[in-house]
């Protein structure tokens, strides 16, 4: 991330917290650092190692406390994959993707489609200004569909010699 971004998300951080009587602790920065680094999407322990990487140490806690804030503040944005899984994003980056879920293995992919991007922006919401949007396309990814091809073959393949 260039250092201009960096200055105007780090602004942006510190009026909220400013605004919201939330104390400006090096914790905080640190985390937002941490996030700042990522091009794309992060899980908690993902950003935890990465802030550990940079010789900082939080607590797990601190790490989804201020990640809670970043959210608040329109800085981050976060998707919910499964049940259990949470994934973040920054804004600056999430702003019209899609996102390819295998629902065999757990993978995410993102695509950028100009014809679902030029459908919603032309979609008018009376009463409802959007801010971003991510479409979440459920399927089974390539490398997935490969291998239960294989195990189908692999399985008529032996019935067809327990006949013979």
């Amino acid at each position: 991330m260039d250092s201009k971004l960096y200055n105007e998300i780090q602004e942006s951080f510190t009026n909220y917290l400013t605004e919201k009587n939330l104390r400006k602790t090096e914790e905080r920065y640190a985390i937002l650092e941490g996030v700042c680094a990522f091009t794309g999407h992060f899980d908690i322990i993902m950003l935890h190692n990465k802030i550990e990487e940079a010789r900082y140490y939080v607590s797990k806690s601190t790490v989804y406390n201020t990640l809670d804030v970043l959210l608040d503040a329109g800085i981050v944005v976060s998707y919910q994959i499964n049940s259990q899984a949470v994934q973040y994003e920054l804004k600056k980056y999430a702003e019209t993707h899609s996102h390819l879920f295998c629902t065999k293995c757990g993978s995410t992919r993102e695509i950028k489609n100009m014809h679902i991007k030029s459908c919603l922006d032309a979609m008018k919401t009376p009463g409802f200004t959007p801010d971003f949007y991510s479409l979440y396309i459920y399927g089974i990814c390539r490398k997935c569909k490969n291998k239960i091809q294989k195990e189908r073959k692999e399985r008529k393949e032996g019935k067809t010699k327990q006949n013979k």
